[in-house]
This record gives structure tokens, sequence and C-alpha cells, in this order.
């Protein structure tokens, strides 16, 4: 029994959406965040030593990292997969099988870097802190979020929104597991930077969140990005 130790509001919610896809037998291990510091508890790292979610087990395996789980969910059981989850791992050498090994490492090696930065900044100044360091703190994170966060989160969703405008999904016209790893992204990118606008990332979302598997992935595990 593969068992996800599911950590609230996190990247582990791509690996539920793509359980429920391939339709496999999956138990959850919830894990609160800490109400204050918004980390993962401590317990995560009695499953991992990095203590960080989403980790899964799979008998007598113990897998992190999101993208890492789901090649593994891919290679081992995607065999297990029906209509158009039947081929989440494009033929290698073709240009859809390009694309999603771009958009798999795409996610977090480049995309989820600046929308972290971003949280990170906005909070800032709303943590405790002496009054008289407040201005400083909020003028500071301001300058970062201005000349250095902003302009780089604008050209990732100029960019995604630009190949979403000419593909279905991130690798083509057939859902990929690049989409499960592009999920969680798309949906901290529209909440933080999405302003009402990218109509074709806002209609990708909207076929993401369609599908009978995510619903119930989101109906079990609950929402997938926290507020900043």
């Amino acid at each position: 029994m593969i068992t996800v130790h599911h950590l609230e509001t996190s990247r582990s919610q791509r690996v539920l959406w793509l359980l429920e896809e391939l339709g496999l037998p999956y138990e959850i291990k919830r894990y609160p965040r800490h109400p204050v510091t918004r980390l993962a508890p401590p317990e995560l790292r009695a499953v991992h030593p990095l203590g960080k979610s989403p980790v899964i087990t799979d008998g007598e395996l113990t897998i992190a990292e999101s993208g890492a789980i789901l090649e593994y969910l891919v290679e081992r059981y995607g065999d297990r997969g029906q209509s158009d989850v039947a081929h989440l791992q494009p033929p290698a050498g073709t240009p859809e099988h390009r694309q999603c090994r771009f958009w798999m490492h795409y996610a977090e090696g480049s995309l989820m870097n600046w929308l972290v930065m971003k949280l990170v900044f906005l909070s800032i100044p709303k943590q405790p802190m002496p009054f008289f360091v407040r201005p400083i703190a909020r003028k500071l994170c301001a300058q970062v979020l201005a000349k250095l966060v902003d302009p780089n989160v604008a050209t990732a969703m100029k960019f995604i929104e630009e190949h979403l405008a000419t593909h279905a999904w991130f690798a083509g016209e057939r859902i990929t597991v690049a989409d499960f790893q592009m999920s969680f992204a798309v949906e901290a990118a529209l909440a933080r930077a999405g302003n009402g606008r990218f109509p074709h990332l806002q209609a990708y979302k909207a076929r993401m969140e369609a599908r009978p598997a995510y619903q119930r992935a989101i109906a079990k595990g609950g929402p997938v990005v926290m507020a900043a």
C-alpha cells in the first residue's frame, strides 16, 4: 500500500492527483503546518531525514521530492492509466518527450524559486518585529520585489502564457507527468501574480480543475496553496 505523507497546502497535492488519475489505492498521513511559522512539523523527520513533504512509502521504499515521486509512480504504475492518462510519459526522442522533460525541470528549477521568494518577501513585513523596524522591512522588501522578484515572475508568466496559447497541456495535446509537476506552480503563480490576467493560464487551470481525479484529490488533501 502506498502511503502519502501529506503536508497541508503543499506540493504533495501533485502526488494525490496522480494517484487518483491512476486509480491506485493509497492512504494519506496528514501533517499540519506550524500555525505561526507555517513550517512542516518535526514528525516528518521520522519519515525522511529532510523532514519535508511530499514523501511516499511504497512497501520498503521511501521516496522524497515530488518530481522523483511522480516519475517513480509513472514508471512503476503508469501502465494502469486509462483513456487520456494511458501515456503519461511520451516516447523518448519525440517533441512531446522533450517538452515533458523541460517542464518537469522548469517547475522547481526555475519557476518555484521566484514564487517562493515572492511569498517570503510579501510575508516578512507581516511578521512580529519592533514597530520602528517595520517601515524599514517594508521598504526593503518592496525594493527586492520591484527590482528582482517581480520582473522574473513577470517573465515566467509571459513565457507560460505564450506556451499555453498553442498547447492544451504542457507537453502537447495530451496530459503527461509534466502537468502534475506544474500543477502546484500554476496554482501558486496565479494566486501570487495572476491579477486576473493570463487567459490561457486561467483556461489551463480550469481544465485541470474540471478533471474528476483532481477534484477527488482536493477533497482528500485540501487547498493547494496558502495565501501570502
